[in-house]
């Protein structure tokens, strides 16, 4: 079995890597705390042509992945040739599952969230943000394991207090 310590990110390929790149700077900016061990730097598809060759690599990247975060945008929920099987991929896997909404929602925002795929699976629902992006990478898979330890299941989002404690001001609701 793979050693699980990576956090993999999907995203539309077309509408939203430039969020996915953000995390990446933030990451190398040496005055943020922002931080994760990207999946999707263990492997490369090389032959991007073949949808299952692609499919193995995620997969393979999937099986060493520890948290799997999903960047929801607008077109997130119709998109069902990659992100769609990548979701319910995570699922099948258990792996803890933050939703982070690139139109700064904090809550479950019903427009865009992919129901048919995550149906009432356990989820963290937080914004773009990099201070609350880390706090959930950091407490989100043991809060999650409690609450699947007590068979809870849907969507959750943190509560103001800790937006305030993490010094956020400013977040869409």
């Amino acid at each position: 079995m793979a050693y699980r310590n990576k956090t993999y990110v999907c995203f539309d390929g077309d509408n939203d890597i430039r969020y996915y790149n953000l995390m990446k700077a933030w990451k190398q900016n040496d005055n943020s705390d922002f931080n994760f061990y990207d999946a999707h730097d263990l492997n490369t598809a090389y032959d991007s042509s073949k949808e299952e060759s692609i499919k193995k690599q995620l997969r393979e990247r999937l099986l060493n992945t520890k948290m799997f975060v999903i960047l929801l945008g607008k077109h997130t929920k119709y998109l069902t040739k990659f992100v769609k099987w990548e979701m319910e991929q995570a699922i099948s896997l258990g792996l803890p599952i933050i939703v982070v909404n690139l139109n700064k929602s904090k809550t479950v925002d019903n427009e865009r969230y992919p129901k048919s795929t995550l149906g009432n699976y356990l989820t963290i629902n937080i914004p773009f943000n990099s201070k609350i992006m880390q706090y959930a990478l950091e407490n989100w898979e043991s809060q999650f394991n409690i609450h699947k330890k007590n068979k809870d299941t849907g969507a959750y989002f943190y509560k103001d207090e800790v937006y305030q404690k993490l010094g956020i001001i400013e977040v869409s609701m």
